[in-house]
C-alpha cells in the first residue's frame, strides 16, 4: 500500500493531458463534502482514538497526520503525474529530507558519490558519512564528471540544477550507468521544482527537494520531501524519519499544501523574468561568469533544454570584488539581502560571506521574485550604476 494516499479519498481523477496549472490547483485535494472546506485545515493531534489493535492509517503523530497524507499526494501527484506506485514524504527541513535518502540507504563500507559544488551543506553531511566508515567520492556536476567515480558505488547524489553555480548535468545519462553498475540515484530537485523537471520520470530512483524554497515560494515554512518509486527503498526512508523524528508541524505541511495551488504561476512569472534580468546583466561590462540555464548562449542550455521544461528562477553573475558586490546590494530597493531562493520577493546576497562555496568574493547568487520584470530589471540596472562609484 502506498502510505502516502492512506486515510482520505482521492478527489476526481485529473485527465492525462491536464496542464501543469490545473494539476497544482488540483493537487492532493480530497473528494468534495458538502459544507466542508475544499482543503480541510490542519490537524493538530498527537495521538488519535485507537481502540483495539494498532491497525487503520493514523496511529500516532510521529508517523502519520491527515494533513501531510494530502501535501505528500500533492507532491506526488507533480512530481510523478499519473503513476500511483511512487510514494511521497514531507519531512521537516530540505536537510532532513537529504539526510534520510544519505543515511537509510548507506551503510559502513559503502561508497556514494556526491557534487563537489552542490548546496552549502553537504560538506557537513560528507564528514558525518566518513565519520559512520562510508567512502565518499565528490565531483564537479557540469559535465557529467560523476560518472568518472561512479564504479562499486551504492548511491548517486546529483544536484541539477546545482546550486549556486547553475551547471547541469544529464540525468538520464547518469542514472542509466548508476544502475549498471547496481547503484540508486538521488536527485536534489530544489531549484528546478517538479514543473521545471521531474528527475523520476528521467530515470533516478529519488526525487528530493527543499520544500522551503519555490515550492512554497513565500519565504514562511521550512519543509523537505522525497518521492520515490522503489518501495522498499521508501520504507527505509520511513523509517528514518521515525527515528529521528523530523516530521514537520501540521500548520506548516497545511501552508506548504496551500501555496502549492499558485505554484505554476509563480514559477512561470518567475522564470520569464529571470531571463530577462539574465539578457539585461549579459549587457554589462562589469558582470562576468553570467549564468542561466535558459540563456541560449549559457554552458548548461543544450542539456537543459532536453530535460527540463522551466529554467528556474536563480541568476548567478560575478562582480569584480567584493566592495563593489556589497555596494550593489546595499544600492537594490526591490531586493532583499537574504539568503534563501524560490520567494515571490526577489533576494540576492554575496555567497562568499559563508564560505564554504568555491566561488569569486564578488559572486551573487540573485533570486528573481515575482515583482514586474521591468521594475526589477531597472531596480538591479540602477544598482550596478550607483555601485561602480
Amino acid at each position: 500500500m502506498n502510505h502516502s494516499t492512506t486515510g482520505a479519498s482521492h478527489g476526481p481523477a485529473l485527465p492525462e493531458e491536464a496542464g501543469d496549472g490545473t494539476r497544482a490547483v488540483r493537487a492532493g485535494l480530497p473528494e468534495p463534502v458538502k459544507h466542508e472546506p475544499t482543503l480541510p485545515g490542519p490537524v493538530f493531534a498527537a495521538h488519535f482514538h485507537l481502540p483495539g489493535d494498532p491497525t487503520g492509517p493514523y496511529t500516532y503523530g510521529r508517523d502519520e497526520n491527515p494533513t501531510w497524507t494530502l501535501l505528500e499526494r500533492a507532491i506526488g501527484e507533480l512530481e510523478a503525474p499519473g503513476q500511483d506506485s511512487v510514494e511521497t514524504l514531507v519531512f521537516a527541513s530540505g536537510m532532513a529530507a537529504i539526510s534520510s535518502v544519505l543515511f537509510s540507504q548507506l551503510r559502513a563500507g559503502d561508497a556514494v558519490v556526491l557534487p563537489n559544488d552542490g548546496y552549502q551543506a553537504l560538506p557537513l553531511v560528507r564528514a558525518q558519512l566518513e565519520a559512520y566508515g562510508i567512502e565518499v567520492r565528490t565531483a564537479p556536476t557540469g559535465g557529467d564528471a560523476q560518472l568518472e567515480v561512479l564504479d562499486g558505488a551504492k548511491l548517486l547524489w546529483i544536484e541539477t540544477p546545482s546550486n549556486p553555480g547553475l551547471d547541469v548535468c544529464d540525468v538520464r545519462r547518469l542514472a542509466e550507468a548508476a544502475h549498471a553498475r547496481g547503484a540508486l540515484v538521488a536527485v536534489d530537485n530544489t531549484l528546478a521544482t517538479p514543473l521545471g523537471q521531474r528527475p523520476l520520470e528521467l530515470g533516478a530512483d529519488f526525487a528530493v527537494a527543499s520544500g522551503t524554497k519555490q515550492l512554497t515560494g513565500h519565504g514562511d515554512v521550512l519543509l523537505g520531501y522525497v518521492s520515490g518509486r522503489d518501495a522498499e527503498a521508501m520504507a527505509a526512508v520511513r523509517r528514518w524519519r521515525k527515528i529521528v523524528g523530523a516530521i514537520p508541524g501540521p500548520m506548516e505541511a497545511w501552508l506548504a499544501h496551500r501555496s502549492i495551488a499558485t505554484l505554476q504561476l509563480r514559477v512561470d512569472r518567475q522564470s520569464a523574468t529571470a531571463l530577462a534580468l539574465a539578457q539585461a546583466l549579459r549587457e554589462r561590462s562589469e558582470v562576468t561568469g553570467l549564468r542561466y540555464p535558459g540563456l541560449p548562449d549559457d554552458p548548461s542550455h543544450k542539456i537543459a533544454s532536453q530535460q527540463m521544461r522551466r529554467y528556474g528562477c536563480v541568476v548567478s553573475f560575478t562582480l569584480p570584488t567584493r566592495a563593489r558586490a556589497d555596494r550593489f546590494l546595499d544600492a537594490l530597493r526591490l531586493v532583499d539581502d537574504a539568503t534563501s531562493f524560490g520567494g515571490v520577493r526577489s533576494t540576492a546576497e554575496r555567497r562568499g560571506r559563508w564560505g564554504g562555496d568555491a566561488v569569486p568574493e564578488g559572486f551573487i547568487r540573485f533570486s528573481v521574485g515575482a515583482e514586474d520584470p521591468e521594475d526589477l530589471v531597472a531596480d538591479v540596472l540602477r544598482a550596478l550604476a550607483e555601485s561602480a562609484v
